[in-house]
């Protein structure tokens, strides 16, 4: 594969991936969205849906990883580096670009995300906490056990994908990339509750990044100040699901 084939379609793959997780968050988060507050299992299935189609549109072009812990997993697994920065690029980009579109797609919404004071008392509508559409938030603030649940979620994330792909006709049969968004779906149910599981370092802060510059009406913090845990823990996640995948397989 070449470096533009890579970038190009890590940075699609990845885009799409946000467009429809960022997408689902927003829709069951926002005021006036027909899917408000229809709850974690939709999250999840938004979110394995978004790994279906990204993964699906980058292979021909990159494989589809769309993921730097992913991409990492599989560079200490097999010890081939020279093309890692490119994934890197392409997802950050991609990312970046999933949750502007994810913003323009839900703009009307974002727009009339600010204090509404009713017609009568007590009918006043506060302005929602955003981040939480476009990145992870986690439930209790503790570094250190959000920190091991990201690495934990991580490693359950990359050690099957680095598995699968020992089994033969898998990835050209286009099942992996199926079996791959179903995982994603069972560590969204299983796993996510704690942190909102991002094993994705691209997939948080690409559009962290984003959410700190859009123009929406009290928005809300970009929680800065937790930003390192969803990039830190899935980069370890992913090396170790590396180094236990070479040792063990």
């Amino acid at each position: 594969m070449s470096n533009g084939n890579i970038f190009v379609g890590e940075t699609i793959g990845t885009a799409i991936l946000i467009l429809f997780g960022a997408g689902v968050c927003a829709a069951v988060t926002l005021r006036y969205s027909k899917a408000q507050a229809s709850g974690w299992v939709v999250i999840a299935f938004g979110w394995g849906f978004g790994v279906l189609a990204g993964a699906y549109t980058a292979a021909p072009l990159s494989g589809g990883q769309i993921n730097p812990a992913v991409t990492l997993g599989i560079a200490v697994d097999t010890g081939e580096w020279d093309k890692v920065w490119v994934y890197l690029l392409g997802q950050m980009a991609g990312a970046m670009l999933g949750a502007v579109l994810c913003y323009l797609t839900y703009f009307a919404q974002f727009q009339a995300n600010k204090r509404q004071t009713g017609t009568t008392p007590g009918t006043a509508q506060e302005p929602v906490p955003t981040i939480g559409i476009f990145s992870t938030v986690p439930e209790i603030r503790h570094p250190v056990a959000n920190l091991l649940t990201e690495i934990i979620a991580t490693v359950g994330l990359v050690l099957p994908i680095l598995a699968f792909g020992l089994t033969e006709g898998l990835g050209q049969s286009g099942t992996l990339v199926l079996i791959v968004s179903l995982l994603v779906v069972g560590i969204g149910l299983s796993l996510g509750g704690p942190t909102g599981y991002a094993i994705n370092p691209a997939r948080d802060l690409g559009p962290r990044i984003v959410h700190s510059f859009l123009p929406i009406p009290d928005k809300g913090t970009s929680d800065w100040g937790y930003a390192w845990i969803p990039v830190v823990g899935p980069l370890i996640g992913g090396a170790l699901a590396g180094l236990i995948s070479n040792a063990a397989f």
